[in-house]
């Protein structure tokens, strides 16, 4: 923002960001021929979604890349711009309670007492979608999942586009999540309308729980900030899914390359001892011995969490070509943690 109107940021323009674009994502860049705004006005950004646009926004996980939900063509633009698999859902995100009734045909008991005892949060409850929904943001499924974000920018900006909106991370598929707006600038300038600025890295690091609704006993989908523990304390008959062979998934982050840096990740405990000559980088809660490029060293599972995506960019940024991660307890946030670093593995 300068002098209060919106920056315009063409696909060429020299930015002073940290990292390097190289060539071949600029070729990529340039086929879309678009402008990206960046801005800090959640009022600025809501205006590209009214006008079937896609935008950029941080939450308290990660940021999110947002459409219309009930505009096909812009829901669309969101697998271009991502390259997203068609056949990944989508979360749909409100900025009123009350809006929950335009996106599911039902809501049933178990959905309603976590929605009261948890939204706004980092929670997504997935429940029978609405006939109003396009079946291309559900990836053909009968279901939907919803949350509503407690990031106060989030939700001036959800309120603001007068509509639920649409939107997985702001990265190109695979990748990891971005938690500033210099990510998403990374991955998709040129490729989408507007980037709305957050002042500051996202709060928790990491995507959001996702609870099935649908089913008779609640199921969790994605571990996220909200624990198994905490769910459980609302309905105790909640238990952790599992994804069966060739069923369709109903949440993000079960079926697909995720959450992967270029670099290998290599998942260690901390009495580890690292022998290896390539460039190599380390993230953990305890020291390790050995030479690193680059080394993170978090004060706590929340920071862990909170930093491992950024890192995992940085490292790419700098070459590594393997980063060690170190395991932790899966507990509290560590279950969402080991998730993550497991699925980044295993890429």
């Amino acid at each position: 923002m300068v002098n209060g109107k919106c920056k315009t940021v063409l696909p060429f323009t020299i930015y002073h960001l940290p990292f390097t674009i190289s060539f071949a994502s600029l070729r990529e860049t340039l086929s879309f021929a678009m402008k990206t705004i960046l801005t800090t006005s959640p009022l600025e950004a809501a205006e590209f979604i009214k006008r079937g646009g896609t935008v950029a926004f941080p939450t308290e996980t990660v940021y999110g890349l947002g459409a219309n939900v009930f505009d096909a063509r812009a829901v669309a633009k969101i697998f271009r711009a991502k390259m997203r698999p068609n056949d990944n859902p989508l979360i749909a995100h409100v900025g009123k309670i009350e809006d929950i009734k335009l996106l599911a045909a039902e809501i049933n008991e178990n959905a309603r007492k976590f929605i009261d005892a948890f939204f706004p949060a980092p929670l997504t409850v997935v429940l029978p979608k609405s006939s109003e929904v396009p079946l291309i943001a559900t990836a053909n499924l009968q279901t939907i999942g919803v949350r509503m974000p407690r990031s106060d920018s989030a939700l001036e900006f959800l309120k603001a586009c007068k509509t639920p909106v649409v939107a997985p991370s702001a990265n190109l598929s695979g990748k990891p999540s971005p938690t500033n707006w210099q990510a998403v600038f990374e991955d998709l300038n040129g490729r989408i309308d507007c980037i709305l600025q957050g002042e500051t890295m996202t709060e928790i690091g990491l995507e959001s729980t996702v609870i099935d609704c649908t089913e008779s006993l609640p199921l969790v989908l994605r571990s996220g900030a909200v624990t198994l523990e905490q769910l459980q304390k609302t309905v105790p008959e909640t238990r952790v899914y599992r994804l069966k062979k060739d069923e369709p998934p109903k949440s993000p982050g079960l079926k697909h390359r995720h959450y992967s840096p270029r670099a290998e990740v290599v998942l260690i405990s901390s009495k580890f001892k690292v022998q290896s000559s390539k460039s190599k980088a380390f993230i953990g809660l305890n020291s390790l011995e050995g030479k690193f490029d680059l080394i993170k060293i978090c004060s706590s599972a929340e920071d862990y969490a909170h930093s491992v995506f950024d890192f995992f960019r940085q490292c790419d940024r700098q070459n590594i070509e393997t980063i060690f991660c170190e395991t932790i307890e899966e507990k509290g946030i560590g279950t969402a943690l080991m998730d993550r670093l497991k699925r980044a593995a295993k890429s």
